[in-house]
């Protein structure tokens, strides 16, 4: 006689069965096993920048401030890159200037969406007079154009890291306020959000508990973003001479202080090369994070490729 498992497939087993649930890691696991190539590249790139940036002063051959005796030296076994107008080693700053841009605009974009984040949250659940002025005081700093704004803002108060820091990020944080509040409004209507204003809840705990894991998908991509136009930004204005301040190594201000080798191209290619590094290390990255972005956004929106 035949047994039940040689009867083929059977609606009843299937529903009793017992399903397990996969775990965290299981999930991300077969995220990642499904990842595209540009999503791996991305991946690939940011690890190693990650990796560069905290170990900066293992893998650096000579210490970031470290002058030698020939400005504008070639690249040779002493230093593969050269050295720059005043005799740094610029295989070493561009290693430093890893950790240094890529550390102020990470705390950059976090102090921005704990700002903006805030009070997008914090607008969309009160609504009401609350979130008229909050929505009308950020339309009117969005009305200023950010780069001019952050170049008159770093000339009064100084060019100082902190300084850097909090002005950006309170001038990007007008972005991350309207994303924030423009994804909470649709949950703000949801039922089990009028239950727990009636339960008593407060409001801080009705945005961790309640809104925040709905709306974390198109947060955690805007961050992916936002991080690359403060990493623009601050780049920006490195090169415009009023960002990180030497001999702080940032990537801006190395395209300044080494275009001038442009112009020996072509007597020396390695020459013009040198200020293509710290621009391509700042392409790279934005690029890296960009296929992370639209990988991740892809991913958690649903949306399935047609073959």
């Amino acid at each position: 006689m035949s047994t039940a498992s040689d009867k083929g497939y059977s609606a009843a087993d299937e529903v009793g069965s017992v399903l397990e649930q996969r775990t965290r890691w299981q999930r991300v696991k077969l995220a990642l096993k499904s990842a595209p190539i540009s999503a791996w590249f991305g991946m690939v790139i940011v690890f190693a920048y990650i990796v560069v940036a905290l170990f900066a002063p293992f893998i650096a051959p000579y210490a970031e401030d470290q002058i030698f005796a020939v400005p504008f030296g070639p690249w040779d076994s002493d230093h593969l890159v050269g050295t720059d107008q005043i005799g740094r080693d610029i295989f070493t700053r561009l290693i430093y200037g890893a950790r240094n841009t890529m550390g102020i605009a990470f705390a950059t974009t976090l102090l921005a969406f704990v700002i903006g984040g805030g009070f997008g949250l914090a607008a969309a659940i009160s609504g009401g007079w609350i979130d008229q002025i909050l929505s009308r005081f950020v339309d009117v700093l969005m009305a200023i154009p950010s780069l001019i704004f952050a170049l008159m803002l770093l000339a009064v108060f100084g060019s100082s890291i902190f300084n850097i820091i909090c002005i950006i990020a309170v001038l990007d944080s007008t972005r991350v306020f309207r994303l924030t509040r423009a994804v909470s409004m649709n949950v703000v209507v949801m039922d089990y959000l009028e239950a727990a204003k009636l339960r008593g809840e407060k409001l801080n705990w009705i945005m961790i508990h309640e809104i925040l894991p709905n709306i974390l998908p198109p947060m955690v991509a805007e961050f992916g973003l936002r991080f690359c136009f403060v990493f623009l930004t601050i780049a920006s204005l490195s090169f415009l001479g009023v960002g990180i301040q030497p001999p702080t190594a940032d990537w801006g201000s190395m395209v300044r202080e080494n275009a001038s080798l442009i112009q020996f191209a072509q007597y020396d290619i390695k020459a013009g090369i040198t200020p293509l590094l710290p621009a391509g290390a700042i392409a790279l990255l934005v690029v890296a994070v960009n296929f992370i972005v639209d990988w991740f956004l892809h991913t958690t929106s649903g949306l399935k490729d047609e073959h």
